[in-house]
């Protein structure tokens, strides 16, 4: 017969999983906040200099959230990936985006850059066929307060 599990230990392991096992250690990282300022710029940026004829065929629109997903490195690209949410033709609409990083004399740039109106995982081969042109930089709004 199973035992029940006591509220206070129960709650103690929770508190102590938390505390010394972090799911996103990386997330209160530097480095991490900048990734994620960059992503949101260089979106930003990328959306509305070009007046977005790809996604939205130049209709008016209003981004309302901007959320980094995931980075991750292949050989020597770093594979940046994440959401835009935007308000056209009063719908809401969710595109995902999919950006290449490479560095060159120790400066980061936007090597491929993707976007879509579906979910979608991307490896560095496919990401290849999307060279950018570049038009906004990567950290072109990033500045160090430190």
């Amino acid at each position: 017969m199973l035992k029940p599990i006591k509220p206070i230990p129960a709650l103690l392991f929770l508190m102590f999983t938390i505390v010394f096992f972090p799911w996103n250690s990386y997330a209160d990282d530097s480095d991490f906040s900048e990734m994620e300022m960059s992503f949101k710029n260089f979106i930003t940026c990328e959306l509305t200099r070009t007046e977005a004829m790809n996604p939205f065929n130049g209709k008016p629109f209003k981004i309302t959230m901007i959320d980094l997903f995931d980075v991750q490195m292949e050989s020597d690209l770093q594979i940046v990936t994440g959401a835009v949410q935007c308000f056209v033709d009063n719908q809401s609409v969710t595109l995902y985006v999919a950006v290449g990083i490479t560095k060159l004399l120790e400066k980061e740039q936007v090597s491929y850059y993707t976007i879509r109106d579906k979910d979608f995982s991307i490896l560095a081969t496919e990401l290849f066929r999307f060279p950018y042109k570049e038009r906004c930089k990567w950290s072109q709004y990033w500045v160090d307060i430190d």
